[in-house]
């Protein structure tokens, strides 16, 4: 078995290559592929190949995350040498023809790859799936109200070193942070973020569009109503970025056609796989965790029919790389390896 690693040197990339050691996945042969700047250089004992047609093709597997346009150029040319891809970037994720999928919540989908394509869906989208479809299951999903505290390390390696760059600036003046923080804002420079992020909350993340919604919002709708095959969810969506180097954390407010009894929603929960039941997770203490947390679960003080919940996972494993290699073992383990290219 060939496996491809697209986007090896980037900060989803490079726990990718941790996880296919870890998991011990079952690859004959790993190759290693970068951009332009980064071919020929060694890692993990490997040379980083260029993409070009003359290497792509002859693999089993794929895995991608070097961003959409790259995904756009490269990875129907990979599918079509034979490779089942799966992509972390949101190039496919809305594509009819390519199953957006959740490894522990619809797992079947994957037996529809007509492109031999498979999308993984966004980092934030993900953590909320796992206890939306074990509540789902139990008590029929029909709206969510769900706000994001989203880590600057969903923005890759530069989010973070943007986010640590700032801190000691600005925690050399403790009074000015206090008193005015206008200024204190503006003593460090910010182009990752939409604004200052140390000691900070920003309230818009991605672009906005027409009904003051943006990208990343959008793809918390999107997503979740075609992860959970439920295309007139009602999804309420406010993304928010949060001094918080790695985790993403989201408040749900989900409503369902029947009144949700709270001790079988908990037993639902603990139920499901890789998802565990804390009383307030952290994002700080799980960070580097494989498992998706959920906690602060109760019900409406004026709703019968919803439930309220905060749920924590680290972006950059469950939210992306951990559920990328997942799906992987998943299209061997369903002996779809070869059988997802298109015909010729």
């Amino acid at each position: 078995m060939r496996l491809a690693v697209v986007g090896a040197t980037g900060a989803v990339g490079t726990v990718m290559r941790e996880l296919l050691r870890k998991r011990a996945f079952p690859a004959d042969e790993v190759v290693l592929f970068a951009s332009e700047r980064s071919a020929g250089k060694v890692l993990d004992g490997l040379t980083i190949q260029p993409l070009r047609d003359d290497t792509v093709g002859g693999f089993d597997i794929a895995l991608f995350s070097a961003g959409g346009s790259t995904s756009k150029a490269w990875a129907e040319k990979f599918a079509a040498g034979g490779a089942v891809v799966v992509d972390n970037s949101s190039a496919w994720r809305m594509d009819p023809d390519v199953p957006l999928v959740v490894s522990e919540v619809n797992p079947d989908d994957l037996d529809d790859a007509r492109k031999g394509i498979v999308a993984n869906p966004n980092c934030t989208t993900m953590v909320v799936m796992l206890p939306a479809k074990a509540l789902h299951d139990r008590f029929g999903l029909t709206e969510m109200v769900a706000t994001s505290f989203q880590a600057a390390g969903g923005a890759g390696q530069k989010g973070i070193d943007e986010l640590a760059a700032q801190v000691a600036p600005l925690a050399e003046d403790v009074d000015q942070l206090v008193n005015d923080g206008r200024a204190a804002a503006r003593k460090v420079e910010h182009s990752v973020h939409a604004n200052t992020l140390a000691f900070n909350v920003v309230p818009l993340l991605g672009t906005l569009n027409e009904e003051g919604y943006t990208d990343e919002e959008m793809k918390l709708r999107n997503e979740s109503r075609k992860i959970l095959g439920l295309p007139d969810l009602r999804v309420t969506p406010t993304c928010v970025r949060v001094p918080v180097m790695v985790g993403h954390s989201i408040a749900v407010r989900a409503t369902f056609a029947r009144d949700p009894d709270l001790g079988e929603a908990l037993e639902a929960l603990r139920e499901f796989p890789n998802l565990l039941v804390e009383e307030a997770p952290t994002p700080l203490e799980w960070a580097g965790r494989d498992e998706t947390v959920v906690g602060r679960v109760r019900r409406d003080l004026a709703d019968p029919k919803v439930l309220n919940f905060f749920v924590v996972g680290d972006n950059l494993l469950k939210g992306a790389a951990l559920n990328t290699v997942q799906l992987a073992e998943l299209v061997v383990d369903r002996g779809l390896v070869g059988s997802a290219a298109p015909a010729a």
